[in-house]
């Protein structure tokens, strides 16, 4: 097994996902409760007591309401900035043992390389991350992916950070036509949603994918669609029904345990 990566939900409801390796198994966000999370891995098989890490992106409900549940297990490991660590552990009653990191740098986790940037989106201290493993040889190929979410506008640097990225995860939040015509938020939710520290539009999504020179993607995942606001459909007509040099699988919001995707078998 070279990589293995899974995403368990994503949508303004709640998002994760988890990657494994030859040596770990770790969370990106945690954004269900424990034990939804626990029945979500269950549903693929994988013990929670073999996740090791969890991975923050930043405090917001929908990225870490399951931390009060697996803060009782002693096993598991928090990353996160000094900003989203400070954020998020003022919500919850456990002290988690966190591992603070400095975003913009990179670390080593296991068999896993870990770059940071900092994103655009209202909370103390977003970012998005890159992950490598993998030594290049033929039983251990090099892998990489991009998580990169909740952000309101594509930052200065974010093209080189992703560009090599084999697999890249990029937010894709709303259709501008259905935030508009919302009857259940307020202006000043949508103001908000809609503005350069809220979520990339479908347009943006789209946008920020043509203006990457000579990217290395194997294939595109659009995530954290709103359930409200976009559709897998609609999303896909912004993109020019699939007319694109690489795959682009769109996650539908109301699904879960989206199809596996395993790196071996590129």
């Amino acid at each position: 097994m070279a990589l293995r990566f899974h995403v368990l939900g994503s949508s303004s409801n709640g998002n994760c996902a988890l990657i494994e390796t030859e040596k770990t198994r770790v969370l990106l966000d945690a954004g269900f409760s424990g034990r939804r999370l626990n029945a979500l891995l269950k549903e693929r098989a994988i013990p929670l007591e073999t996740v090791e890490a969890v991975f923050l992106t930043h405090e917001h409900g929908d990225h870490v309401a399951g931390l009060r549940g697996l803060a009782r297990h002693r096993h598991l490991q928090f990353y996160a900035n000094y900003g989203t660590a400070r954020a998020a552990q003022g919500k919850l009653e456990r002290e988690l043992p966190w591992r603070i990191f400095e975003t913009g740098s990179s670390f080593v986790f296991k068999d896993l390389t870990v770059e940071t940037i900092l994103l655009p989106h209202d909370a103390m201290e977003p970012v998005g991350y890159l992950f490598r493993s993998g030594t290049g040889s033929l039983f251990s190929p090099f892998c990489s992916l991009a998580w990169v979410t909740d952000l309101g506008h594509a930052p200065a640097g974010l093209a080189a950070f992703v560009r090599e990225a084999q697999l890249l995860v990029l937010e894709a939040n709303h259709d501008p036509g259905l935030l508009e015509s919302d009857p259940k938020r307020p202006f000043s939710v949508k103001q908000r949603i809609a503005g350069r520290h809220g979520h990339l539009s479908n347009t943006a999504a789209c946008d920020f994918l043509a203006s990457v020179e000579r990217p290395l993607w194997r294939q595109v995942m659009l995530a954290h669609l709103s359930r409200d606001c976009n559709d897998p459909v609609v999303l896909k007509e912004a993109m020019g029904n699939g007319h694109c040099p690489w795959p682009v699988q769109c996650l539908d919001p109301h699904a879960y345990l989206h199809p596996v995707v395993d790196f071996q078998e590129w």
